[in-house]
């Protein structure tokens, strides 16, 4: 049994609500996207893979475990807390670096920083035991009853995943439309100085979290 369209048309209205909830996988598309299209478009692609890997780890019930072992939970919120405050440093560093009239080499066009992209936001997502928590929490309320509980969950998650992408693209979308104003050096180097320490307040805040 498939989820009726009313479930349907609910569950996309709460990916809604869930995507336009600022945190830092938003932060760091925003950053990315300031770079090129093409990074902001991979750093979507990265953070849902990580979406669509918990929603998979929900639906077979893996992340039970990581609410019922408090040390694997505070394991995966110091490594998070680590991953974020490494993406602020990065951040604040590459601002210095546009003070000073150098480019970081790493993020600019290329395969390198194409896999980099990626490779960061899926980094991100799964560093966050938060998002596996939450989808533990938000697909199961999804699944009609007597509906097949996994198949239903893969699908969600699925779902889930593919229309985010599409929600993060227009934030890819936008910043590229306001390129030429956000890339001038001191707007630039400005935002770069804002996304990082956000980014390093949400991995302190990570960090003390009990």
């Amino acid at each position: 049994m498939s989820p009726m369209p009313s479930t349907l048309i609910a569950f996309l209205g709460a990916c809604t609500l869930v995507a336009a909830s600022p945190g830092p996988s938003t932060v760091l598309i925003i950053k990315q996207s300031l770079r090129s299209r093409r990074s902001g478009f991979l750093t979507v692609l990265g953070n849902e893979t990580g979406v669509f890997v918990w929603g998979l780890v929900a639906a077979f019930g893996l992340t039970a475990l990581l609410t019922a072992s408090e040390v694997a939970y505070d394991v995966m919120r110091v490594v998070g807390a680590v991953v974020l405050v490494a993406f602020g440093v990065q951040a604040l560093r590459q601002a210095r670096r546009g003070k000073d009239g150098t480019v970081d080499e790493g993020w600019a066009g290329g395969e390198k920083s194409g896999w980099a992209a990626y490779r960061g936001g899926l980094l991100l997502n799964l560093a966050n035991p938060k998002a596996a928590v939450f989808a533990m929490s938000f697909l199961p309320q999804f699944v009609p009853d007597g509906a097949p509980h996994l198949p239903t969950m893969v699908g969600l998650a699925a779902l889930w995943a593919l229309y985010e992408i599409g929600y993060y693209g227009l934030y890819v979308w936008f910043v590229g439309r306001m390129r030429t104003l956000l890339s001038r050096a001191g707007v630039r180097r400005r935002l770069e100085q804002v996304s990082g320490g956000v980014l390093l307040l949400l991995g302190v805040r990570l960090a003390l979290e009990n």
